[in-house]
């Protein structure tokens, strides 16, 4: 089988984007598993399926690179947005994108013909401990003192449709996240496994993360988990409501503005190369 597809990244991080409004994946799963390593495959941090809709312009499913499906991803979702504009599937710059966390709204800007950036409505900032999931007890997880590993971290737990635990640190950059990464994300306090950022806070409006990803591992870069890291900031005090908020990462820099109605979150997005691969086997 010869499959068509388009590699595109937000902030570094890169997926496979696979136009299935006419064709239809009967295992996209397995099919992530087998083109996203870097050596043996085309290299990705997951595979994107983007699918005809009922309910909006088009349906987005997400695969991490062990197969397991996420419920949303910041930086997908703008690639998607540009990749449904540059291609004229969908000619308009207010876009609505099915996701299985609920219906998302995107507003491109362009420059010279094609989409350059993307503002994202992730929607509000889910705090409830039972939602998110996390099973430690309260209205809200915020500064809570946990042990995970045999070290205790101050954790607060946000859901952006996906679950996520943020920690405040110094000197980020000399964690092994490695190591303590795959402590959190396989940890018992988190039912559904957890997307984990070490937030560092340069300035009132300026914060440092790195994040790792429940099945993909360290990512350049994660939107729901910058989202995530703005919300905790501002519950813990370092930053501002109706603020924007810049969230450095790995990959690049984004944008997000937490209000009492929703999260938005901006930042680029951009096509590497299309390309067709043969498959032989699933």
């Amino acid at each position: 089988m010869e499959l068509k597809f388009t590699k595109m990244h937000g902030c570094g991080n890169d997926y496979i984007f696979i136009n299935c409004f006419d064709l239809e994946l009967t295992s996209p799963a397995s099919l992530s598993i087998q083109l996203s390593p870097r050596h043996t495959g085309v290299g990705s941090d997951g595979l994107v399926v983007m699918q005809r809709s009922e309910i909006a312009d088009a349906k987005m499913r997400i695969f991490n690179l062990d197969g397991s499906e996420a419920e949303m991803c910041g930086n997908a979702i703008r690639c998607v947005g540009k990749y449904l504009y540059d291609n004229g599937i969908v000619r308009r710059l207010h876009l609505r994108i099915e996701t299985l966390s609920g219906i998302k709204e995107l507003f491109l800007a362009t420059k010279n013909g094609v989409v350059a950036s993307v503002k994202v409505d992730m929607g509000c900032a889910e705090l409830r401990p039972e939602k998110i999931p996390v099973t430690l007890s309260g209205e809200s997880v915020i500064a809570r003192p946990v042990t995970i590993g045999g070290v205790q971290y101050k954790v607060t737990c946000v859901s952006m449709g996906n679950p996520h635990a943020v920690i405040f640190a110094r000197d980020i950059d000399k964690f092994a996240l490695s190591e303590i990464g795959p402590l959190f994300e396989n940890d018992a306090l988190f039912p559904d496994k957890v997307n984990t950022e070490f937030v560092e806070v340069l300035q009132r409006n300026h914060l440092k993360i790195r994040v790792w990803e429940r099945g993909s591992g360290e990512t350049q870069a994660c939107g729901t988990g910058a989202c995530a890291a703005a919300v905790a900031a501002v519950l813990n005090g370092y930053c501002d409501k109706n603020t924007d908020i810049k969230v450095q990462l790995p990959g690049g820099e984004l944008i997000i503005n937490y209000t009492d109605e929703t999260v938005f979150m901006t930042g680029e997005c951009k096509k590497v190369f299309d390309g067709t691969v043969t498959i032989r086997e699933l």
